[in-house]
């Protein structure tokens, strides 16, 4: 299932041998496979002959970053790819699903307050980093207003403009979005420690039926991005969200917030899959300007 020149890499980063490899389902960017080991332990490999040399050190990065803050599950990293090397691959510890159990909601809610309240020195992180395919830029600023215009909205914005996917009359509509920037976004909040691709198919169910992240685009931002991409995409039960404002209340003003801090997601599924959702920027802007 694997080549020859892969598994020969992946059992010099494991230092053992590889006696099978069974693929696994659920992943539309990368090929994804259980590796049964010689001392019959597994682990998961996440491989991809076309991604960009630095994906998988950069999603290793953030697992380790959302790791530290020891609030939900994270798959612990084993090895990733030297970003001189294709195919790149990750290695990660192998966790097998299981049926979510009565806690999990309240579990979920509450641990993803505890990471958010862990922080992060800037708004920004270390390196750049991936959202699905695209790359994301993380350079750090002094205000959350100012990050999220010149590290999330503008790129993407670029992005879907130059490949043909938006109208350029789009960058005009968001001049008057970025002018009431730093009004919308409300009170000055602490960094808080984010996923950052937070939909329903980066929520897993580890083997004692408790919540665990995975796939993350990790990064110092406002916290209420979490939060605004979950209801987004839908399959967060509302309990989760209870939970969460029960151990991390939300300041004044979230709920006008949440289409603002839906813009970036749009924009970034404008990109991935065209311009069916521009019509869905657009009314977030309508809403704003």
């Amino acid at each position: 299932m694997i080549d020859g020149a892969l598994r020969a890499r992946v059992e010099s980063a494991l230092g053992q041998g590889v006696v099978n490899a069974a693929r696994l389902s659920g992943g539309d960017i990368n090929d994804a496979f259980e590796l049964t080991l010689t001392d019959r332990q597994s682990v998961f490999l996440k491989t991809n002959a076309q991604a960009p040399l630095t994906m998988f050190a950069a999603e290793a990065r953030g697992l380790e970053f959302l790791e530290q803050a020891s609030a939900l599950r994270i798959p612990k990293v084993i090895a990733a790819s030297a970003e001189s090397e294709r195919p790149g691959f990750l290695l990660l510890e192998f966790i097998r699903p299981a049926r979510p159990r009565r806690s999990f909601d309240d579990e979920l809610g509450r641990g993803l307050a505890a990471l958010h309240r862990a922080g992060a020195s800037s708004f920004g992180f270390s390196q750049p980093n991936f959202i699905g395919r695209l790359p994301q830029t993380n350079r750090p600023h002094a205000t959350w207003a100012e990050f999220y215009r010149a590290e999330r909205l503008e790129p993407q914005l670029r992005s879907a403009i130059d490949g043909g996917r938006a109208p350029t009359s789009l960058a005009r509509d968001f001049e008057g979005l970025f002018r009431l920037l730093p009004e919308l976004v409300g009170e000055s909040e602490p960094v808080a420690r984010l996923h950052g691709d937070l939909w329903s198919g980066n929520l897993h169910v580890d083997e004692h039926g408790a919540p665990c992240l995975i796939d993350p685009a990790a990064y110092g931002g406002h916290r209420e991005i979490d939060l605004a991409m979950m209801e987004l995409f839908g399959g967060f039960g509302p309990r989760v969200f209870a939970a969460y404002a029960e151990a991390f209340p939300l300041t004044p003003g979230h709920a006008e917030r949440v289409p603002l801090c839906q813009l970036y997601p749009l924009l970034v599924h404008v990109n991935l899959f065209g311009g069916g959702y521009l019509e869905s920027v657009r009314r977030v802007l309508r809403a704003y300007c």
